[in-house]
């Protein structure tokens, strides 16, 4: 699959004839005669070829006037890989979109994150999703607004200031042209069997199949930091720092989608705390891209064949990610949670958990900054690094954020003291986002390579990777599950 699916109108058809759930993300079918837009998987009997158009976004069918289907709510598609697998501008926006920052900063403030002028940006975004960033993030808060409304018993016009818009008018006029529904009716389309526990948001998160559960909440419980996060009745809870204030989360892996329960100290955050989850489980990838790619290896073949779908275990915060990546530097898992704990009670801001153990939020660079090196217990280089590394957080010298740009902060990584190839990269895989980053110097992808045959050297294996390409992270992840370490299991 590529950029620019959309205009391959043969291709686009054979998707919507065959109802191909794996192009759900990739393009939008806008219908002439009906004026609504769906999913390629659209479960309806799809329409006559001439009457089918394609657009590449949602919210660019919204600004062309049609309205959302009914049946297959195209509003719940998974995202596009593109802006998850892509470093360039557009993608960069995208991500920043995804992350609220249009709602909260503006267009300026968007422009301001990524270095370009407005008008770059608008014409970019409209030449390839046909919207800007005003109809892109219009398209998200109804989106939000549906789920608000779908899931909760609020009123509509708090619904409506927690999703994002600035009146219930353009709420209540955003919501019927989108879904061709007022608010209430969307309310009364509730199953009546619907549980709505107050204070609480009960949510489908939608990824591609297949997905390998395994490795991923097997790594993000085997690395839980104790009081942020932690593995509970077969979920993945931990808490988060959003805009507004704070959240926790908790993620169960169900056969077709993620079952997401969410408490929000302010409901400003939904749309943000969705999207984080969402790259931290990786769930907008495209695994059968991926791992068709990673099947043209022999070595790899056989890996991918036994259990297809692996995701890349990312993370709600990348400052904090980095943090923990200094702290797991030459130390065992346990040692690095260790450390970790011990900065969290320390340092972090204490949330209530009413259902479990989750005590604080991991501590902010600006607090870390603050404290006294000579309570660290690590070397002393490692002390420096670590120092080094929160003040420049803190003071916005180094910035880590879904619109950084890949390389160059990979390069800003190794330019501080302490960083060596192993860590810049593993922030670049799992905090950055880049499904390229490898890591030649792990030592538990040393001990892979060795028993599956393939180059041990870190230049002779960079090499060999390099038909990989552009999924090398991925390829770590099933030479990571060669392993018997507890990264690759699902806890029980």
């Amino acid at each position: 699959m590529q950029n620019g699916m959309h205009t391959d109108t043969e291709r686009c058809v054979r998707a919507v004839q065959s109802k191909d759930a794996r192009f759900d993300g990739w393009f939008f079918t806008a219908v002439l005669t009906t004026r609504i837009y769906c999913r390629p998987s659209c479960p309806v009997v799809p329409p006559k070829p001439e009457n089918m158009t394609f657009y590449p976004s949602a919210a660019a069918c919204q600004q062309a006037g049609f309205r959302a289907c009914k049946r297959c709510r195209p509003d719940t598609s998974p995202g596009s890989p593109e802006w998850n697998q892509r470093a360039d501008l557009v993608a960069r926006a995208m991500r920043l979109i995804a992350d609220g920052t249009v709602d909260r900063e503006g267009v300026p403030g968007l422009a301001a994150r990524l270095g370009y002028s407005t008008r770059q940006i608008e014409r970019q975004l409209l030449a390839e999703l046909g919207a800007g960033p005003l109809a892109l993030a219009r398209a998200q808060r109804a989106q939000t607004a549906r789920l608000l409304i779908e899931t909760t018993a609020l009123p509509m016009a708090e619904i409506a200031f927690a999703a994002g818009f600035s009146s219930i008018r353009t709420f209540n006029d955003t919501v019927r042209d989108v879904f061709a529904l007022s608010p209430s009716e969307l309310r009364n389309r509730r199953p009546k069997t619907a549980v709505l526990t107050p204070g609480t948001l009960t949510l489908r998160l939608p990824f591609r199949a297949p997905l390998n559960p395994d490795n991923l909440f097997g790594h993000l419980a085997a690395t839980a930091v104790p009081g942020v996060e932690e593995w509970r009745a077969g979920a993945y809870r931990r808490t988060l720092r959003l805009p507004y204030g704070h959240g926790i989360v908790s993620l169960t892996p169900r056969s077709d989608h993620i079952a997401c329960r969410l408490t929000l100290s302010d409901l400003r955050d939904l749309p943000v705390a969705i999207s984080r989850c969402r790259r931290m489980l990786d769930l907008d990838a495209d695994p059968v891209a991926v791992d068709d790619q990673l099947r043209t290896d022999p070595v790899l073949a056989p890996l991918v064949d036994k259990a297809p779908g692996r995701r890349v275990p990312r993370t709600v915060d990348e400052a904090e990610f980095a943090v923990r990546a200094v702290l797991g530097q030459q130390v065992s898992t346990a040692a690095a949670r260790t450390h970790a704990a011990r900065l969290v009670t320390a340092h972090g801001e204490p949330v209530d958990d009413p259902e479990g153990g989750l005590t604080h939020l991991f501590p902010s660079p600006e607090s870390l900054a603050a404290l006294n090196p000579e309570t660290l217990a690590m070397p002393n280089t490692r002390r420096t690094t670590f120092t080094t590394l929160v003040a420049q957080l803190a003071d916005g010298t180094l910035h880590l954020g879904v619109e950084s740009d890949w390389a160059e902060t990979r390069t800003r990584l190794l330019a501080l003291p302490g960083f060596g190839p192993w860590t810049a990269d593993v922030i670049a895989m799992r905090a950055l986002g880049d499904p390229d980053a490898f890591l030649p110097t792990d030592l538990g992808i040393r001990r892979a390579a060795q028993e599956l045959g393939l180059p041990s050297t870190p230049a002779a294996l960079t090499a060999r990777a390099a038909a990989w390409r552009p999924w090398r992270a991925y390829a770590v992840q099933y030479l990571w599950a060669t392993d018997s370490h507890p990264i690759n299991f699902l806890p029980v």
